[in-house]
């Protein structure tokens, strides 16, 4: 009796269901991935056209209608309600620091006709400024920047656009700084706190907060610094938190040893040693600042942006083109200062800059600054700069050229558009859209843990859940139809033109400053031309999509292969493997990250687009969120489809980080 109570060891596994176990969890990712899409396929044939939440142009839910509410009530509180009282004050504290710069710089300050200071003036002392901190070089690309400004007629609007962007950035630094150190030095929940609204913001286009900062804010310089000031927000966060949390720890137990305090360990020891990392952060918060210049004269802001946008509104391709090339021409000055000055600044605390012989110089080249000031406040020829008349020279040569490109070369790119019509969009479409949401659901879900895991799959479950309950589930398929096909065609460009670039340095110089370009030119500038190639359709907004991600994804994938092991390299050489093996074996899958990277920032980049999309006949969400900003009763509709573009940003994201962590530790 007692042996049969005994506990007994299990039995061992039969070695079949042992076999059966290890080749099921040996199945590539792939062949899961394959087995999912032809399910799909298969009972998307039989049910397809049916249960697709096609929501009609003017139809609303009970959601969309609860959010149109919701405006409504707080555009009749505006008179009592403390919280539309504190946004108000907030805006209008900064319209009162925008108009106090514009009266010192670019307008005139009655009952003066001029600026407090003009041209000349201002001129003369960001000349000095780019001397003090970074050298002559920069002096000079600062003093042909502000001289171009006012040499092609929009010296106002340039200098407008400036301090719209300081005030952003400087407002960004203020508020993303303290949470850098928090997100570098806090632990694992904050940082996925954080990093969560991080991605809310980063994934958002920009229309979409457009709608609620103009509720909130209203129009003008309050609501242009706003949503400039959202927008540039999450780099400095990312980058200078990322800096400051990969300090070496032996470093840090070292000086802690010495009895600091936690902020002697911050302010000697992390922000110091992650000063060039921080500076990385200030460059791109100020980039993505001068990025939404367009964006910010959809609701009055001072700039360049709206001779850009009152420009595009006529199909004017010329005139849009020299005020854009100035914002260009203002990314690439500031750029170009920002990484300068940190170097220059480094170099002088490692004692390579005489410090005696650079007082002298900036003294003296400080007197020539005053004696512009004084010119430029007291002569109206140094206050104000006579338009030269270039600009309408240069705007008819854009025009010309465009309508010579677009004549000759509309039969090549209307056949490219066919052909990727018929082979990507359409039949994506078809299964994305016109199955139905249960089919779509069930197979998103499925390929997000088979691409994730859980990791993957939870995220996922969400998002769904609010496309679903936002009502527009059949519009937000279209849009990551769209958004799948721009991001294949982003990636084809980065791998052929990233690989040049690591491969060749002649290849890198003369792509880079384009890269550069590209990255900060607005996006309404160059949809005229693709508008003009391939007509108001989903592809137009698909091709403008790959323009605006294309420079980034390229960038990444040059850095990742230029950034694997010579010594790898030359072993696969010496076993006689030929270029392509040496690109397809070696460097491409060695720079896996990067490529991975690539891909995921040229999701979110080409889905940051689908407003403007929405624009130029591409229709789904970016249309709704574009009604919604242009009609009051479709309110509610578009700030539903602007919430819905998130959740396909987060929902995408999760699946690629989850997608590249698996990856990682399966290697």
């Amino acid at each position: 009796m007692s042996a049969t109570l005994a506990p007994t060891a299990p039995e061992p596994p039969a070695p079949e269901a042992d076999a059966r176990r290890r080749s099921l969890a040996t199945v590539p990712r792939w062949t899961w991935v394959l087995g999912v899409l032809v399910l799909w396929v298969v009972l998307w044939a039989l049910t397809k056209g049916s249960d697709t939440l096609v929501l009609a142009g003017r139809e609303h839910t009970d959601v969309q209608r609860s959010l149109g509410d919701f405006r409504d009530d707080v555009l009749a509180s505006r008179g009592d309600n403390p919280v539309i009282q504190l946004t108000y004050d907030l805006g209008a504290w900064f319209t009162s620091v925008v108009d106090w710069c514009q009266r010192m710089l670019s307008v005139p300050d009655f009952p003066r006709p001029v600026p407090q200071v003009g041209w000349l003036g201002v001129t003369a002392v960001a000349t000095w400024v780019g001397l003090a901190i970074a050298g002559w070089r920069i002096a000079l690309l600062v003093a042909l920047s502000f001289v171009s400004f006012g040499a092609f007629g929009y010296w106002a609007d340039a200098v407008d656009l400036l301090i719209v962007t300081f005030v952003a950035v400087a407002a960004s630094v203020l508020i993303g700084m303290p949470l850098a150190v928090l997100v570098g030095t806090g632990n694992r929940a904050v940082n996925a706190v954080t990093n969560t609204v991080l991605d809310i913001f980063q994934t958002m286009p920009t229309f979409v907060y457009l709608l609620p900062i103009v509720l909130f804010f209203g129009i003008g310089a309050a609501g242009a610094v706003v949503c400039t000031l959202v927008y540039a927000l999450p780099p400095i966060i990312r980058i200078a938190g990322h800096g400051i949390r990969n300090v070496s720890e032996t470093t840090i137990e070292a000086t802690d040893s010495a009895g600091q305090t936690w902020w002697q360990r911050l302010t000697k020891v992390q922000l110091p040693m992650a000063r060039k990392t921080i500076v990385v952060g200030l460059n791109q918060t100020i980039m993505a600042a001068l990025s939404m210049a367009t964006i910010a004269s959809y609701v009055d802001g001072p700039g360049l942006g709206q001779p850009v946008l009152n420009a595009l509104v006529k199909n004017d391709v010329g005139g849009a083109f020299v005020p854009g090339a100035l914002i260009v021409v203002m990314a690439v000055m500031l750029d170009r200062s920002t990484t300068a000055a940190s170097e220059y600044a480094e170099r002088a605390a490692r004692g390579g800059v005489d410090l005696r012989l650079r007082r002298i110089v900036l003294a003296a080249a400080a007197v020539p600054a005053i004696v512009a000031v004084y010119l430029s406040r007291t002569y109206p020829w140094a206050a104000e700069l006579e338009d030269p008349g270039w600009t309408p020279r240069v705007a008819d040569g854009v025009d010309s050229f465009f309508g010579w490109f677009t004549d000759t070369f509309r039969d090549l790119t209307q056949g490219f558009k066919d052909l990727i019509s018929a082979v990507l969009l359409d039949p994506l479409q078809s299964l994305l859209a016109e199955s139905p949401w249960w089919l779509a659901a069930a197979a998103l879900l499925a390929l997000a843990f088979v691409f994730g895991g859980l990791r993957a799959l939870v995220p996922t479950v969400v998002c769904i859940g609010g496309l679903l309950y936002f009502g527009l589930w059949h519009d937000a398929m279209v849009t990551l139809n769209m958004t799948l096909v721009g991001t294949v065609l982003v990636m084809v460009l980065a791998l052929v033109l990233g690989v040049a670039m690591a491969r060749r340095r002649a290849v890198d110089l003369a792509l880079r400053p384009i890269l550069d370009a590209g990255q900060t030119i607005p996006p309404f500038v160059y949809l005229i031309p693709v508008l003009a190639l391939f007509g108001p359709t989903r592809f137009t907004a698909i091709v403008a999509g790959v323009v605006y991600a294309a420079p980034v994804a390229i960038k990444l994938v040059a850095d990742g292969v230029k950034a694997v092991s010579p010594s790898t390299i030359e072993a696969g050489r010496s076993t006689g493997s030929t270029r392509w093996q040496e690109i397809t074996k070696v460097q491409l899958p060695m720079a896996r990250a990067s490529l991975v990277l690539a891909a995921n920032q040229g999701l979110l980049y080409v889905l940051a687009m689908a407003v403007i999309g929405g624009l130029v006949g591409a229709g789904a969400l970016g249309y709704d969120v574009v009604l919604g900003f242009s009609r009051s009763e479709e309110w509610g509709k578009g700030a539903a489809a602007g919430i819905s573009i998130v959740l396909l940003g987060i929902m995408i994201d999760r699946i690629a980080r989850a997608a590249a962590h698996d990856s990682t530790t399966t290697r």
